[in-house]
């Protein structure tokens, strides 16, 4: 396929992944002080008691312009599929504009990991007040781009360096993470120079990156014990198909199988976009780990 054909397509799947209007949660609730510090609920569908959760992690480069709503469609598609969905929002970028460059500043240093990890802590007592036909014994995480990026750190808290202050002294209880062509390893996100320079816009200059890496990187947070795939379209131009093969090379070197799974011929959007086939092979891999 020519460059020009290629970009064409991408264009398309990305259109069709923004077409959908965004679907109003059930239920929102806030876990902290914020305006970004909240989560939306969306129970399932067809009225079933003890569903498993799916915590859904939005993507954007961890960039202020993009928010939950665009997942709002992958939610109710999950919830439409039978599970609880809690939409996790959290601080991203933007903070001093123009801070780290002409464009939208990537993430925050530290508020983005404090909310993550405040939202994960609070989940429990919240889905048993909003979505008390949820069964918190079941959790499953997924992310999206930068969302799958937190999605395998939220599953990684208890192999982060001592002292951190997000660090949980056990693992986390779910019962897995899939994470949707995740930046899942710094190191090579920034020699392919993904998402216009937005790793090293989140980590900062060069002297805070290596640092803060041991913090941040899934690649580096291993191995985790919780049973981990990441969904990958081949022909990703947003985050491509070697950050994935990057962060599962680490896993087996950590002794650890994560599981990955390759979509041919699928990009960056068709993963979280309900129109797609790509879509629900994401809802049989949540499906595989939830129940």
């Amino acid at each position: 396929m020519s460059d020009s054909a290629a970009r064409d397509r991408d264009a398309a799947e990305t259109e069709s992944a923004f077409s959908h209007p965004p679907v109003a949660p059930d239920a929102s609730a806030a876990y902290g002080n914020h305006p970004d510090q909240v989560i939306d609920f969306y129970a399932p569908r067809d009225g079933r008691t003890g569903a498993p959760v799916v915590v859904v992690l939005h993507g954007g480069a961890w960039r202020a312009p993009y928010d939950r709503r665009h997942m709002s469609p992958f939610a109710d598609f999950l919830a439409r599929r039978g599970f609880a969905v809690a939409s996790v929002e959290y601080r991203r970028g933007g903070e001093i504009p123009q801070q780290r460059g002409d464009g939208p500043v990537a993430g925050r240093w530290p508020e983005t990991f404090d909310d993550v990890a405040a939202a994960m802590d609070a989940l429990p007592a919240l889905l048993a007040r909003e979505l008390p036909e949820a069964d918190v014994r079941r959790i499953v995480l997924t992310g999206h781009s930068a969302g799958g990026h937190l999605a395998l750190w939220a599953a990684a808290r208890h192999v982060l360096p001592v002292g951190s202050p997000w660090r949980l002294p056990a693992p986390p209880p779910l019962r897995g993470v899939v994470a949707l062509a995740p930046i899942a390893d710094f190191t090579r996100a920034v020699e392919l120079d993904v998402c216009s320079g937005a790793v090293g816009q989140f980590l900062g200059r060069e002297e805070q990156f290596e640092e803060r890496s041991r913090h941040a990187d899934p690649a580096v947070l291993l191995p985790t014990g919780i049973a981990t795939v990441v969904v990958q379209g081949t022909t990703d131009r947003d985050v491509p198909q070697p950050v994935a093969e990057a962060f599962v090379d680490a896993a087996a070197r950590a002794g650890e199988t994560v599981g990955l799974t390759l979509l041919p011929e699928v990009g960056h959007f068709p993963l979280i976009d309900p129109a797609s086939d790509a879509c629900a092979v994401v809802a049989e891999e949540l499906a595989q780990l939830a129940w």
